[in-house]
């Protein structure tokens, strides 16, 4: 019996989860292969965010980063906002930790701006955005503008009760005041 792409995609979310992170990239890639037989959709946007997020996992940053460009696009046509949030936060990373701040910055904005024009985002995910921008800013001399952000960031990571987040908002607020 072959294997669906579901199928396929829940062994490699599965695989992922365990740290078996080769399984799960094949797993999540033959996914990929299936679904792009097929009209593209949001099935496929949510197969390449899973080869991206394992790629990222195994060090690949150019193979995440290419997985996420095409879900973004996909996302941008097929996904809920909250979706492309995410999906355009992640891609904002990479391009951040490959020194690409000028491509880095318009992903977090727009991730931030898609969550802010929700009713009810998920305190974490906004949380998670507003602390890319926040360092983003605050790396890039912007430390006066990092402040609110940091100030927003903490107060949605302690409504959260995300600790780590309350602590390093707290301290980077501390080094901005000098």
């Amino acid at each position: 019996m072959l294997d669906t792409s579901q199928d396929l995609l829940s062994r490699a979310a599965e695989a992922k989860r365990e740290g078996r992170l080769t399984d799960a990239r094949r797993d999540a890639s033959q996914a990929v292969g299936l679904l792009r037989q097929q009209p593209p959709g949001v099935e496929l946007a949510q197969a390449l965010r899973l080869v991206a997020e394992v790629e990222r996992k195994l060090h690949q940053d150019i193979a995440a980063r290419q997985h996420y460009e095409e879900a973004v696009d996909l996302c941008y046509l097929y996904a809920d906002p909250l979706t492309l949030a995410h999906t355009i936060r992640h891609l904002g990373d990479l391009y951040y930790d490959a020194g690409q701040t000028e491509l880095a910055q318009p992903c977090y904005q727009e991730a931030l701006n898609l969550y802010r024009a929700e009713k009810n985002p998920p305190p974490l995910d906004l949380a998670n955005a507003i602390r890319s921008l926040a360092i983003l800013t605050s790396n890039t001399g912007k430390r006066e503008d990092a402040k609110p952000l940091w100030q927003e960031a903490r107060d949605l990571y302690a409504l959260v009760n995300v600790p780590e987040g309350v602590k390093e908002s707290s301290r980077q607020l501390a080094q901005i005041a000098g």
